[in-house]
């Protein structure tokens, strides 16, 4: 564990170093002495009764220093350097060790005795400037984990000072005169590894000494006694070093008169005590998770409680009491680590050294009254040494539920840390962002019952959140609630006890104390992140105070969460479940409702990177999702019977094991395959042998499909003889037929090699056992999972290189929007070269673990109809042109079992959805997606409705909210900084940005350095953001003309003329064509008869569009069909071109 350089986490890691050295050493040096006398004592034949009193002796002279100067050392480290005040203290214990020295040659009590006082003087001094030194050499988030470290050195060197103690007494009996000289070497080294701390400017110079320190110490504990939890942590400290004192002098009478053992044997009592501490402290360190995390501080309490307890018993031997003190031990670094980092965090920056002066002093006293305790029970209680143990015990557990009565929040603190570290395990993102100090206002997204306790977890700050009064006013809710001071606050309540909520939200906020808003207004139940109100806008008016925006992430799906349409009753997905808390920049109270729900929107873009080290491979994923439903129906087409995920895993499997020696030395593989079985599996075999499966367009030329090969380097193409009879396309490279790999048929070893290897093989394993090459990244999820080349529809083709990580993001996304059940099917008819067929039809179903049906041809209306019936289809994802054709050739009894259609590629027109749901009962959702976002971009989903409850999940005309983990913004291109948001609702160039988008254009940087700016793919989409989050297309970038300097889209254009034709198929395309006095003139082709069109014209000329928008008449040319892409899309190039030859037609 070491502490991040520079900037990130240790200001000066050199000088951090040095005072632990520093710090070793002089609690080295104090164990040897002071328990070198006592060792020297308990052998020197001794009452019983005078060993108690030495013992006690020693332990009352090391901390009466403390209490006469520690107020004394907090002045001068305040008043000097504390690397002055370092320097010097090591200087006068080279002094104290001289003396010593002295002493053990002499075999002088009284001077030893001495001795042990001065000391204890020096370490008075050093503990202000030690424990003030290091908030100024750590950042605040590494103050817990500095702490752990300080504690760690401090109690490994209370082990070895035990043991070299108990090793001096007994090796050097009657010779201690080398003790001395150990002792003196140590203090010189000591004072050269003091020289290496880091020259720290003196807090307050200015500051005067007074001669009356109790003043002073009166004087601190007022200052203390205004924070109720920074009393209880001075007394927490005091407490407890009156219980550790108590107990090791209690350990010395615990080993020779309950064990009778020697010396060393003793020591190893102090040791396994010593060492639980420090890993305790080490643990309590590491999972306070870079906070103060005070919870902890019961969660020690109560171990120290029964460690005590249990040594009480007699049938404890040494064995087993050597474990219970180490539990005890490790127990009270759980609890004094958080005491420690309160005292040092709490105070004001001038008053620090003083307030840790006054803890140091009652530490001290407590140390003091441990002595005076230790008398008492020996002397007039008579107790042993197991009665004092049991003592202890019962004064901790009391005084821990004091605490708890006193400071209700650390009990809940308790209770979360308990449940965050168990059902959750949090990661916490931009901690520096949570200011440590004022009043703040934190704003968040609202995915779960747990999402408050989540968040008072990840911050050790108390929160005062705004709930809604019905769940303030339940039983159990309303008790956590009351005790952490929530703010009730109901739309139901009049306007003016409304203003009072707010008010009281901004009160709290001005007097300090941090508010949290869940600005939704209510948990989501459709799995995005809903409008936010602005009720938080009227909280922060006239304030000065900063809004937080926090994103939580990962939430969705947890047993607390509406995922599966129910609260509570489900099984949890993961245990413990991981979620990230994304707490964004400052920002200031002026902040709109629209500006802070942007923010926390990119914020969760940023939190679902978290995710990557959960995520795996798509063929690994496929694995894992087949065993868990291998008897689930995974795959079927028109000629392939039902294939179950267990089938369609081992045929996988079967095909790559055969694949392998054809692709062997090929990095990627061509595939033409129509979406069918085959297609699939051929998919899964190229992903199961390493290879990155390529799909071909069989729409496009041979010269474009040469090109392609080219640009992947593909030696061979794997395709099917009943397919290229159809298609009729000469492949480039080697031809290799599916029908000719699985030839001669499988054999009985070479299906059960297969079946074992999808059933029984660990899932890093398989990869090996098919033969797979190494990954050629650091994970391998940043491997090409394919490359999809973009249709060409207005220009050349470009390979989009996408990831495992890409596509099982945009899966995941897709997963959580539409809530997949176990009985969904979707309808697998888009081809595999398409982005959408790739994810959305072959991957998203194998990986999710839902069914799909294949028909190889999109346009078979005939056949898709009774497909989708006999196999009770759920999801259809199609294209407009693909639903008219559906409307055309399939009955509404056929489409029964749909209850999901999204629909992408083209922007669906309102006459349309609105006829495919008059047909069908189902409206057709828009999409949003490009082949270099996986594809998925942004999607409608259905409402949620419920008594009380109405959220949005679709808007007409809109293209959804974003996919959870993607973020956009609306940008206008000709501004300086290209990436500045425009105003709400205002159209401009639609950016996204996501886990989702390309690594880039295969073997084209120039063109990925054009689309791709500091993680925003540039979409070439003119779009607008409503003020609740969904988007609409307006137009493409490429779909406008600059005509006569006015910029006229195409678009707008071709809704207004299918309007005034009433028609709800595609009839209008515009597009055009160089003119000579205005740049550009429109040019429309349409399928309307002569006497429809001349109807149209003339309500053209009649319409509201503006006169430079409207087409003339010798610019509309008929067509019997228009030019289309394979992927069901308008071939916009090909349009073009038609208009041109009909221009200069017409010219001519």
């Amino acid at each position: 564990m070491n502490p991040e350089t520079s900037n990130n986490g240790s200001r000066d890691s050199r000088g951090f170093w040095s005072l632990i050295a520093t710090q070793f050493q002089g609690a080295f040096s104090d164990n040897v002495l002071k328990n070198l006398v006592v060792f020297m004592m308990l052998g020197a034949g001794l009452t019983l009764a005078e060993k108690h009193r030495i013992g006690e002796l020693v332990s009352a002279l090391f901390s009466l220093p403390f209490i006469l100067f520690s107020m004394a050392g907090g002045f001068f480290a305040d008043r000097y350097s504390k690397r002055t005040i370092i320097i010097g203290v090591k200087i006068f214990e080279v002094f104290v060790m001289l003396l010593a020295l002295a002493g053990l040659i002499l075999q002088q009590l009284p001077l030893l005795l001495g001795c042990v006082f001065l000391m204890g003087t020096h370490s008075a001094f050093f503990g202000p400037s030690k424990y003030g030194a290091l908030p100024e050499l750590l950042l605040e988030k590494k103050l817990s984990w500095g702490n752990g470290i300080l504690e760690l050195s401090t109690f490994m060197a209370i082990i070895l000072g035990t043991v070299t103690a108990a090793l001096l007494a007994e090796n050097f009996r009657g010779q201690h005169g080398w003790s001395g000289a150990i002792l003196v070497a140590l203090a010189a080294i000591g004072l050269i590894a003091s020289l290496g701390v880091t020259r720290i400017p003196a807090a307050n110079p200015a500051k005067k000494f007074k001669v009356n320190f109790f003043a002073d110490f009166i004087a601190s504990l007022k200052v203390a006694r205004s924070d109720r939890t920074l009393t209880l942590a001075i007394v927490g400290n005091t407490y407890f070093s009156f219980l550790g004192a108590l107990i090791l002098l209690n350990l010395f009478f615990f080993g020779s008169d309950v064990f009778d053992v020697s010396e060393t044997k003793i020591g190893l009592l102090n040791v396994a005590l010593a060492i639980g501490i420090g890993f305790g402290s080490m643990a309590a360190g590491y999972l306070s998770g870079g906070k103060i995390e005070y919870g902890l501080v019961p969660v020690g309490a109560i171990g120290m409680a029964i460690a005590c307890s249990l040594l009480f018993s007699s049938s404890v031997l040494l064995p087993s009491a050597l474990v219970l003190l180490a539990l005890l031990g490790f127990s009270g670094g759980f609890f004094i680590v958080p005491i420690s980092a309160l005292l040092q965090h709490r105070p004001e920056k001038e008053r620090k050294g003083e307030l840790l002066a006054a803890a140091n002093l009652l530490s001290f006293v407590g140390v003091f009254a441990a002595s005076g305790a230790h008398y008492v029970f020996t002397e007039f209680l008579h107790l042993t040494p197991r009665d004092i143990f049991f003592i202890g015990g019962i004064l901790t557990i009391t005084g821990a539920f004091y605490a708890l009565w006193l400071l209700p929040d650390a009990f809940l603190r308790f209770i979360m840390w308990i449940a965050t570290h168990t059902i959750y395990r949090i990661n916490v993102l931009g901690g520096d962002n949570v200011p440590s100090k004022g009043g703040a206002l934190f704003v968040c997204n609202h995915l779960s019952l747990a999402d408050a306790s989540l968040l008072q977890a990840a911050v050790d700050r108390p929160i005062r959140f705004i709930m809604l009064k019905a769940m303030y006013d339940k039983p159990i809710i309303g008790t956590w609630a009351k005790l952490t001071g929530a703010i009730p606050i109901s739309s139901e309540l009049r306007p003016r006890d409304m203003i009072k909520s707010l008010q009281a939200a901004s009160e709290a906020i001005k007097n300090g104390e941090v508010v949290c808003i869940f600005a939704e207004g209510q948990i989501t139940r459709i799995g995005q992140m809903m409008p936010f109100r602005r009720g938080f806008e009227r909280i922060m008016k006239n304030m000065e105070a900063p809004i937080i925006p926090v994103g939580l992430d990962g939430v969705w799906g947890s047993i607390f969460s509406f995922s599966d349409h129910k609260f509570l009753w489900k099984c949890p997905r993961r245990f413990p479940y991981p979620i990230t808390v994304n707490f964004g920049k400052v920002m200031p109270p002026t902040a709109t409702a629209f500006e802070v729900r942007q923010a926390v929107q990119e914020l969760l873009a940023e939190a679902w990177a978290e995710r990557k080290t959960r995520m795996r491979p798509l063929h690994h994923a496929f694995v894992i999702s087949a065993r868990r439903r291998p008897r689930r129906i995974a795959m079927a087409d028109a000629t392939t019977p039902p294939v179950t995920f267990s089938g369609a895993l081992r045929r996988s499997i079967l095909l790559a094991r055969r694949l392998k020696k054809v692709w062997a030395g090929q990095k990627m593989v061509g595939l033409m395959l129509p979406p069918s079985v085959g297609g699939a599996l051929a998919n899964w075999a190229a992903l199961f042998c390493g290879k990155v499966p390529v799909n071909l367009n069989y729409t496009l030329s041979e010269e474009s499909l040469a090109s392609c090969a080219k640009q992947c380097e593909l030696d061979s193409v794997l395709t099917s003889r009943a397919f290229m009879d159809k298609v009729k396309l000469k492949l480039p490279g080697e031809v290799v037929y599916i029908e000719d790999v699985m030839q001669p048929s499988p054999s009985a070893c070479e299906k059960l090699t297969a079946l074992f290897i999808a059933r029984c093989l660990p899932v890093a394993w398989i990869d090996r056992a098919i033969g797979v090459r190494q990954s050629t990244t650091n994970n391998p999820l940043d491997d090409l999972a394919t490359i999809i080349f973009s249709s060409g529809s207005t220009g050349e083709p470009k390979g989009v290189m996408l990831s495992h990580y890409n596509v099982g993001s945009n899966l995941n996304q897709l997963g959580q929007t539409f809530a997949f059940g176990g009985k969904d099917k979707v309808l697998g008819v888009l081809p595999f070269f398409h982005s959408f067929g790739f994810t959305g039809t072959l991957v998203l179903p194998a990986v999710l673990g839902i069914g799909v049906v294949y028909h190889a041809n999109p346009l078979d209306a005939k056949t898709i109809g009774p497909l989708v019936h006999d196999h009770a289809v759920t999801f259809l994802l199609a294209t407009p042109t693909f639903l008219q054709l559906y409307m055309r050739g399939c009955s509404a009894e056929q489409f029964g079992s749909v209850r999901l259609v999204a629909v992408s590629a083209e922007k669906l027109p309102d006459r349309l959805a609105a006829a495919f749901e008059e047909q069908f009962g189902i409206h057709p959702f828009e999409a949003y997606g490009c082949t270099e976002c996986s594809p998925g971009v942004s999607v409608n989903t259905h409402d949620f409705r419920a008594a009380g409850f109405r959220q949005v999940g679709a808007k007409r005309g809109k293209i959804g909210h974003p996919l959870p983990g993607m973020c956009v913004r609306i940008v206008d291109p000709t501004h300086p900084d290209p990436n500045t948001p425009l105003p709400l609702g205002q159209s401009g160039l639609l950016l996204v940005r996501g886990p989702n988008v390309m690594l880039g254009y295969l073997g084209r940087p120039e063109k990925t350095a054009e689309v791709l700016r500091d993680g925003w793919y540039r979409t070439g989409d003119i779009a607008a953001l409503d003020e609740d989050g969904f988007i609409q297309i307006t137009d493409r970038l490429s779909r406008f003309s600059k005509i006569g300097g006015e910029m006229v889209p195409h678009i707008k254009v071709e809704e207004k003329l299918h309007e005034l034709a009433g028609v709800t198929e595609q009839t209008f395309v515009v597009t055009s064509v160089d003119d000579a006095k205005k740049g550009e003139r429109l040019v429309v082709l349409h399928k309307l008869a002569e006497d429809t069109l001349v109807s149209c014209l003339q309500k053209l000329t009649a319409s509201d569009l503006p006169n430079l928008w409207k087409p003339k008449a010798d610019s509309f040319v008929r067509l019997e069909s228009f030019p289309m892409l394979g992927t069901g899309k308008l071939d916009l190039r090909k349009v073009k071109e038609v208009a041109q030859k009909s221009s200069n037609a017409g010219q001519s």
